[in-house]
């Protein structure tokens, strides 16, 4: 049996975590530390970038700190997977950062990026997203008109602006030359789907200079080496948090729609034809070695942050018992999920609102239905496109509710997998480290059908919840 083992770190919106595993895919060590998160305006959330790479080492230096000498000098290499579209901006010779992490679900730029009348269909045609405030161009933009220090490293020809994964890459391995893999360059808004670089036309229309962005590499590449105090490993590969998560069970399946839910929901799946994508879903690039793999990809901004959201609104302080909650009551409230706006297919702001009765309990059960709603008008879209999916790999940390997994089952109709290890992006990253190897442990815990009542009773409440989000849908 292959002995070789593999560290990826996994940057995520409410932690940091470091994970071994061996060549089979088997996860052998753990360590997670938390990160902050602020708000410090409605719809701005930001973090600290300092915060965030300490947290990233910390968790590192734990997990290897805790391994036997002899399993830590078996890591071969190591893997960093980041939220997407979360951007930082900092001096490219000191390192440091000008202004805090802008998280992707930050908001600020929204209206700059509405005013500015620019063509959707072409920018899905070039990038295959949406015109979203989601995304990195328009908070590029707001870094420059709004933050002096960025403003004056650009004169000064000392700005680099990018993913937060190009800053973790600097911060991690001393590399000042700034790099990032093509999947967390696609969420700039600023990277062509076609030619897989940055776009001119692009850069012209949001009064970007390519020169202060970096390097756009591939997905497995030499991003430099992470000095640990035992060892020192190369940085063999960078991708996006939710691109990875999709190879967390091996190699694509043509008839499984993925999802993922954690701090947003993200439904994914491969699309024969890239060039047919939707045009109210995103064309993503998931991977890039000698040829870049797509899928077609659809968002909810806000799920745990939805819960999050509720537990401050209505001022539960414990949601631990959530999963019964879900199981005790059949009769709830709606929830219009408007907490970081809306994504597709709608891709627009609409107001956060309970409709009905409910208590408290019964309405973070309606938080809870309503990301499973956006999901399934997401994998509706995809059907109508002739996506025919017989089953759900579901994933991320909000899985490991038995009712959300059942109601999931009774919404689609499809059979929903739950895999032994849920976290999805950090397996999939060493996946592809491994040598994608066909004897992946891709262990799949519980499988959860739908039920003749279930379908029924969340299946009204669905089609009223889509007749009310209707009702609240901008009128074009």
């Amino acid at each position: 049996m292959d002995t070789h083992h593999f560290l990826v770190l996994d940057q995520g919106g409410h932690s940091s975590r470091a994970l071994v595993f061996n060549a089979a895919g088997e996860l052998l060590a753990q360590s997670a530390v938390a990160v902050e998160t602020s708000t410090p305006q409605p719809g701005w959330v930001e973090q600290d970038p300092k915060a965030v790479a300490k947290s990233l080492l910390q968790s590192a230096h734990q997990v290897l700190d805790a391994l036997p000498q002899e399993l830590a000098n078996s890591i071969l290499s190591a893997a960093l997977v980041t939220q997407r579209s979360s951007l930082v901006c900092w001096d490219r010779e000191t390192g440091d950062a000008l202004y805090p992490i802008i998280s992707w679900q930050d908001r600020r730029a929204a209206q700059w990026l509405a005013d500015q009348k620019l063509d959707e269909a072409e920018i899905h045609h070039r990038t295959g997203l949406r015109l979203s405030p989601h995304y990195g161009a328009s908070k590029i933009r707001w870094c420059l008109d709004h933050v002096p220090a960025v403003r004056e490293a650009c004169l000064e020809k000392r700005l680099v602006c990018g993913p937060l994964a190009c800053y973790l890459i600097a911060q991690l391995t001393g590399n000042k030359t700034p790099q990032v893999d093509p999947a967390n360059a696609s969420r700039t808004l600023l990277w062509n789907a076609d030619s897989q670089s940055w776009d001119p036309w692009l850069l012209a229309a949001f009064g970007i200079p390519e020169q202060i962005l970096p390097n756009i590499v591939a997905t497995e590449h030499e991003f430099g080496d992470l000095p640990f105090d035992r060892k020192t490993l190369p940085l063999n590969l960078v991708n996006g948090d939710q691109s990875a998560a999709l190879f967390a069970t091996g190699a694509l399946r043509p008839d499984t729609a993925y999802i993922n839910i954690g701090t947003g929901a993200f439904v994914n799946a491969q699309w024969l034809d890239s060039a047919t994508v939707p045009s109210k879903l995103l064309r993503s690039l998931v991977h890039k070695k000698e040829s870049a793999l797509y899928v077609v990809e659809g968002t909810v901004n806000a799920a745990a942050t939805a819960l999050d959201w509720a537990k401050d609104a209505l001022g539960i302080q414990d949601i631990s018992r959530l999963d019964q909650w879900a199981q005790q009551y059949l009769e709830l409230p709606l929830f219009m999920n408007g907490v970081a706006g809306l994504g597709s297919p709608y891709w627009c702001d609409i107001a956060t609102e309970f409709i009905g009765e409910g208590n408290e309990q019964q309405r973070m059960v309606a938080v809870l239905e309503s990301v499973l709603f956006l999901l399934q008008v997401n994998l509706d879209l995809m059907k109508e496109n002739e996506f025919c999916p017989t089953q759900v790999i579901l994933t991320g940390g909000l899985s490991q509710l038995d009712s959300l997994c059942q109601k999931l089952a009774d919404l689609s109709g499809l059979k929903v997998v739950r895999p032994k290890l849920i976290e999805a992006s950090a397996q999939g990253a060493a996946y592809w480290l491994a040598g994608c190897q066909s004897q992946w442990d891709c262990r799949l815990g519980d499988t959860f059908t739908a039920s003749a009542a279930g379908m029924d009773n969340i299946n009204q409440r669905y089609t009223r919840w889509c007749q009310e989000l209707n009702l609240r849908l901008p009128q074009v």
